[in-house]
């Protein structure tokens, strides 16, 4: 049969072939197709004849037609068939497909979707021919019957996939339906339909089968939908990533292990996926736009919805395409600094921290996008390397903060930023070794050719790197040594830091220690200065670090090479001959720099002390050459005077002077060294002793030389008068003079050289009387060229040029000596340290030293002299100098130290005091981990006990902020006699910076804000700075706990009684809340700090306001309500807000505010309210344009309140204002009449009152904005919010023709000064109308 109908249909005898197939039953007539069709064969003849036959013009051929394309589909479907033959039977009903009519198309469809809702297709092959049945069938024109109505064929294929879509799907029919809707025309509302439908299905799929369907999702965006299709994928993988942190945290709870998806299949496939969105991107582009487009509103309304690590991971890969680079970056930096804004921003504010907790820690995104791109993302790191160096350029340490901008706590938005690209960078070169080289080369770029501006970052970074893996980086030194090239030609700072950088690796790679020696060796002969102080600093830091095997080792010599790679001994390839021989080689050659400049002298001096701490074994040939360099300055007859040859260390060329020798730092050097030297001989004995064989050979006779040197120069010093060095009185010390300039530097030689011999005399004394008196002859002898040098300088300079100058003693010694001189209680040391405590200037002089190192330490992170740059030594320091400046304090009060002796300078306790602000501070930057410790340290209870393993930071601080408050009251209650403003000050900034180590739930903030409330409101105090002081304070402690709006309004009614209303015939109810605001701090103190605090107020009501904005524009569907309540309770924040900061607005705005800034402020600052208000009132526009919300009750009481109690107060104002300048400027002009003043000084009263008037018309303006935004509302909502709104007549510009006319003849009149006199006599209303007209008669003048 089969032969026959194909035979017919060959010879084109359709009318047989009809008769053929009617003669046929529907089971024969498809086990005929069945039949070819397992052939494989002939079934595209057979078909095609069957379709000839099957007329679509009879009701038989129709039916036939549509049982053969059932049964096909069928077959199809069963698998019994080759590809190639199911292939060929698709595309034969594809092209038959039109030829159907309306009804059986219908059927057809019907077919298809009952066959996807049941199950029944097993490969999905014959999805391919569904799109082309509902392309017919929409563009059919009949009426299709569809249940008990009819459709059109469009509206039909409609209903249909409504249907579809609203069914289950099959998992395995997922990515054949997807491929099916690309190819079928959609609308825009069916195709989103379709998108939602597929997006659901994701989270029931396997992880395997989300990529393909990814990629057929976005082959679909291009029917559009495109923001719906990222949005679904980013929110999925977002919620995957999540849950796998939830579980990572849980992993212990058995039930989550059971349900836990693979780690490195989730990254795989969210790899690849990412893969899918870049090459998509690439082929559409606004596709690209669209992704930039969604994450940038996104980030507007939840940060961490746009920034999750897929997004970020996405956002860096489609970098790589060069059209979005700049977009995408932009994008990530901008974001990322917005990020830590709203942190920082957040944390001071416990109201905003109550209302939007952040949750969201955009450095962890960024981190963990590093961490996940191990998983073979290597499309991500070249993104990743660019960010991170992005960071470092935008916001690393600007000009002005120094190379030591980053030594503290990254607090700044800028620091944390700048610390997030090192970090990635750090990251990814610790796990992907092919971007190595790449990051590597681009800092040492930056480190050279950046040299002008702050590069520490950098260098940190580089130090980090180096030390994470000095190994690996071996392949890379040729990149190192062609940095070494350019040393010459960097800042000395630079290259300190770079080689102290690189110094692992020198101790792995020989011929980069080589290369290394060549290039420092060249340097030294340098024309340039900076070449050969670089030299220097390099040769100095191979000595500390390559040592003579033998040497000592401490503690204090550890090496700072913190990678375990680096346990290797590099005596194992340099033995210690070959060490020996090379650092004495060095020596050699930096002897040669004794010749040379005081800058050279000067930093080989600063570095001997850290070579022998380091190298112990170098300790003769070090002091031999310091004993033959001291020799030539020595005077070695014992009683010739002075004991040193000054004039030596000068050098004259022409007619200006230099300085040629160093010679306090060289005194310095040596007395260091050998207090160094003698420790180490010491322990050499021991160990010997203990050996029995020691050979000490040779060591004792630089040290004995030196130490009579020493002890002679000591003598000789004491001895000495000022006319021995040709310096007294009268003596001659201006700058401008050769003989001046000379003097100068003698003056500061001697003054150092008795410091150095200050601090050997008392180390090496041990506490005997004769060398306490020794100390106190070279003290003496430092006094009196130190007033000398103040009196004459101190004419001509500012107060800061009394300053004590740079000192000499080392920070370890301060800390011994103030020990000694304040806390030794020792029967034996008695008589010595009497000696010195008998001199209260010496005392005086030991604190401000002790406060000159902490104010360096603080500044720069280092201190000079020895240990200066070891942190831990310089925290042991910090804490022995804290414990003695707070017992002297605490024991001794200010007022029994000054009483009966008035001496020059602050007192000792009052240095005490300043110090420990200092140190306070200090800690907080520096040294934050080890605040628990240092606060052991005060405990004066314990200060030989070992530290505790569990430290109270709370109570320890409360304990000593108590100490502190005492003090203050005590201050605070003596205000008649002895009250000591700068004292007071110092106290409150101390409460305020300890406050910071307190949690603000914690009962001790809790009680330390109560105590700053009470004293506020019962101390009446006349001093402003420690008004300002007690009212910041309490500003930032209630700010901590909740907003300070409530505190503003009753210290505003306080500032309003104390001054008084603007009319003055209106007399304020007297009423204290707070007695610190008197007639004396109430303006312009408490006024503007009252402003600054409100207007911080106004930028957290601006912050809400914009998230309020941000919720409105971006509410999904599932979390509509939670959105809703989160919006109803910033609406109820914002409006309480507003409403209490309006009410002390509203007693500012009537106070009579001096003129001057106070008004200038409150002009400005209720400006803003207004532009606030403004905002909020746009903010309820845009509800009522998306929303059937309108607007709440809590907006009309704002806007009542803001119509009766500050626009009608805010006109006044202006014209209270107006008044005054006019009083002003009638004085100024009868002043000019009468010859008391220049023409200059009257144009200076009018720039003035002209520069004050200025924030009026904006503040006008404001108020005008506002109240037309209030009109556009009322009709929105439907709600005449203008009824509570009062038109002011001072904006009523009327022309008063008296005035105008008296004008016009005064034109001709030379005094036109005269005129602001008139004004009084013209009503208010016309007050800014009068004000123009004679603004522009004094500019044509």
């Amino acid at each position: 049969m089969d032969k026959k109908i194909l035979g017919l249909a060959v010879q084109e005898k359709t009318d047989q072939l009809q008769a053929c197939l009617q003669n046929l039953k529907e089971k024969e007539l498809n086990d005929l197709v069945t039949k070819q069709a397992l052939r494989g064969k002939e079934i595209g003849a057979l078909l095609r004849g069957i379709f000839k036959g099957s007329s679509c013009s009879q009701p038989g051929g129709v039916a036939r037609r549509l049982n053969v394309y059932k049964h096909c589909v069928q077959l199809v479907e069963s698998g019994d068939l080759h590809a190639e033959v199911a292939s060929e039977i698709i595309r034969l009903l594809m092209l038959e497909a039109h030829q159907l009519p309306g009804p059986a198309l219908a059927d057809l469809a019907i077919f298809f979707v009952d066959a996807i809702k049941g199950g029944s297709l097993l490969s999905g092959k014959s999805l391919e021919l569904f799109p082309t049945i509902l392309t017919a069938l929409a563009t059919s024109e009949e009426s299709l019957v569809y249940g008990e109505g009819e459709l059109s064929g469009e509206e039909f294929k409609k209903q249909l996939i409504n249907t579809l879509c609203s069914s289950r799907w099959g998992h395995q029919h997922v990515i054949h339906l997807t491929t099916m809707f690309r190819d079928m025309p959609l609308s825009p509302e069916e195709l989103q339909f379709v998108v939602e439908k597929v997006l659901r299905i994701f989270s029931k799929l396997d992880l395997q089968e989300i990529p393909p369907l990814v990629y057929q999702l976005l082959l679909l965006s291009a029917k559009g939908s495109k923001k719906n299709i990222l949005e679904g994928i980013i929110r999925f993988f977002n919620q995957m990533d999540k849950k796998q942190r939830e579980e990572q945290k849980h992993s212990e709870s058995a039930e989550l292990e059971e349900a836990m998806v693979p780690l490195d299949q989730l990254r795989h496939v969210e790899g690849t996926v990412i893969l899918h969105i870049v090459l998509a991107i690439s082929l559409d582009q606004d596709l690209g736009k669209e992704l930039l487009k969604h994450l940038k509103s996104e980030q507007q309304a939840d940060p961490s919805r746009a920034l999750c690590p897929f997004s970020i991971t996405v956002l860096l890969s489609v970098a790589r395409i060069h059209r979005f680079e700049d977009q995408v970056f932009d994008f990530l930096k901008t974001s990322i600094m917005r990020s830590f804004k709203d942190m920082q921003f957040l944390q001071g504010s416990k109201f905003l921290q109550d209302l939007s907790p952040l949750h969201y820690d955009i450095s962890a995104m960024v981190l963990e996008v590093v961490a996940n791109s191990v998983f073979g993302w290597d499309h991500v790191t070249r993104g990743l390397v660019d960010l991170g160096f992005i960071l470092m350029d935008s916001y690393g340490p600007k000009r002005g903060l120094g190379g030591n901008a980053n030594h503290g706590l990254s607090k700044s938005p800028a620091q944390q930023a700048c610390k997030l690209g090192a970090d990635i960078l750090l990251e990814a070169f610790k796990v992907h070794e092919l971007i190595r080289s790449e990051i590597l080369e681009q800092l040492l770029n930056r480190v050279i050719t950046n040299a002008s501006s702050p590069i520490s970052h950098f260098i940190d970074l580089l130090s980090s790197i180096i030390l994470s893996a000095p190994l690996a980086l071996q392949s890379s030194s040729s990149k190192v040594t062609e940095a070494f090239d350019h040393l010459s030609f960097l800042p000395l700072d630079t290259v300190q830091g770079l080689l102290k950088a690189v110094q692992p690796l020198l101790k792995i790679s020989m011929s980069m220690r080589d290369s290394l020696i060549l290039v420092l060796r060249k340097s030294m002969f340098s024309g340039q200065l900076d070449a050969r102080k670089s030299a220097v600093a390099g040769f100095l830091l191979l000595l500390k670090n390559f040592k003579v095997l033998g040497s000592l080792t401490s503690s204090q010599c550890s090496q700072a090479i913190g990678a375990s790679q680096i346990q290797v001994d590099v005596h194992a390839r340099y033995n210690s001959a070959a060490n020996e021989a090379f650092c004495l080689e060095i020596l050699g050659s930096l002897r040669r720099c004794l010749s040379q400049q005081a800058d050279v002298r000067l930093m080989l001096y600063e570095g001997f002390y850290d070579v022998l701490r380091r190298n112990s074994q170098l300790s003769n040939s070090v002091l031999e050459m310091l004993l033959s360099q001291i020799k030539r300055y020595y005077e070695p007859e014992p009683d010739l005077l002075p004991p040193l040859k000054l004039e030596g260390c000068i050098l004259a060329q022409r007619d200006q002077i230099f300085l040629q020798e160093p010679l306090a730092h060289l005194l310095c050097c040596i007395q260091h060294c050998l207090a160094w030297h003698r420790s180490t001989l010491a322990l050499r004995r021991q160990a010997a002793e203990e050996e029995d064989d020691g050979d000490d050979s040779g060591d004792g006779g630089f040290q004995q030389d030196l130490g009579e040197m020493l002890e002679s120069i000591t003598q000789r010093m004491i001895k000495s008068e000022l006319e021995d060095f040709e310096l007294d009185k009268s003596a001659d010390f201006s700058q401008s003079t050769g003989v001046g300039l000379k003097n100068n530097i003698y003056a500061i030689l001697v003054m150092g050289v008795c410091e150095v011999l200050i601090e050997y005399n008392f180390s090496t004394g041990n506490f005997s009387k004769s060398k306490s008196e020794d100390v106190l002859g070279l003290f003496k002898c430092y006094t009196k060229l130190s007033e000398i040098l103040k009196e004459k300088a101190g004419k001509n300079k500012p107060p800061s040029a009394n300053k004590l100058a740079r000192s000499f003693l080392s920070m370890g010694f301060v800390a011994t000596l103030l020990t000694s001189l304040f806390r030794d209680c020792s029967q034996s040391h008695e008589e010595s340290l009497a000696v010195l405590r008998s001199s209260s200037e010496f005392m005086r002089y030991s604190v401000s030293v002790a406060l000159q190192k902490v104010q360096q330490l603080e500044e720069t992170g280092q201190t000079d002299g020895p240990d200066g740059q070891s942190q831990e030594k310089m925290f042991q320091s910090l804490c022995k100098i804290t414990r003695v400046l707070l017992w002297r304090y605490t024991s001794i009060p200010t007022a029994a130290e000054e009483l009966g002796k008035k001496e020059k300078g602050k007192s000792i306790s009052l240095l005490c005091l300043e110090g420990l602000l200092r140190i306070f501070n200090t800690v907080q930057h520096l040294y934050r981990a080890k605040i628990p410790q240092f606060l052991q340290a005060l405990d004066t209870a314990n200060e030989d006990a070992g530290e505790e393993v569990d430290i109270n930071v709370a109570e320890k601080t409360s304990f000593q902020i108590r100490q502190f408050q005492r003090s203050l009251v005590n201050q605070l209650s003596n205000q008649d006699n002895d009250f000591n403003s700068k004292e007071a000050l110092l106290l409150i900034n101390i409460i305020s910076l300890l406050s910071k180590l307190l949690e603000p739930s914690s009962p001790q903030f809790v009680q330390l804000l109560s105590w700053t409330v009470k004293i506020c409101k019962e101390t009446s105090l006349e001093d402003a700075p420690c008004c300002r002081g007690l009212l910041a304070l309490l500003f930032s402690l209630h700010a901590l706990l909740k907003s300070p709006v409530s505190l503003l309004r009753q210290l505003a009614r306080d500032i309003h009684a104390q001054l008084g209303d603007t009319e003055e015939d209106m007399e304020v109810e007297p009423q204290s809340h707070f007695a610190l605001v008197n007639a004396k701090t109430a303006a312009p103190t408490a006024c503007l700090l009252v402003l600054g605090q409100a207007e911080k107020i106004l930028e957290e009501v601006d912050w809400l306001i914009n998230k309020m904005k941000n919720h409105l524009g971006s509410e999904a569907a599932e979390d509509a309500s939670q959105e809703a309540n989160e919006t109803q309770l910033l609406e109820k924040a914002t409006m309480l807000q507003m409403g209490t900061l309006l009410t002390a607005y509203h007693e500012l705005v009537q106070t009579a505010l001096p003129a001057g800034s106070c008004v200038d402020s409150l002009l400005r600052s209720v400006g803003k309210l207004y532009a606030i208000l403004t905002s909020l009132v746009k903010y309820y526009i845009q509800v009522c344009r998306s929303t059937t919300w309108g607007i709440p009750g809590r907006l009309e009481k704002l806007v009542r309140l803001s119509g009766s109690h500050l626009t009608p107060q805010c006109y006044s104002f202006i014209t209270y204002v107006q008044n005054i300048q006019s009083e002003t400027l009638s004085f100024a002009g009868e002043k000019k009449k009468k010859k008391d003043q220049t023409a200059a000084e009257v144009t200076t009263v009018m720039a003035k009152v002209l520069r004050e008037t200025k924030p009026i018309p904006n503040l006008v303006f404001a108020i005008e904005q506002y109240e037309n935004f209030l009109i556009h509302l009322s009709k929105k909502s439907k709600v005449n919010l203008m009824q509570y709104m009062k038109l002011s007549t001072s904006r009523d510009f009327r022309i008063n023709m008296s005035t105008l006319e008296n004008a016009l003849q005064e034109q001709n009149v030379e005094d036109v000064e005269s005129e602001p006199g008139n004004d009084q006599s013209i009503a208010s209303a016309q007050s800014t109308d009068s004000q123009e007209p004679k603004k522009k008669r004094r500019r044509k003048k």
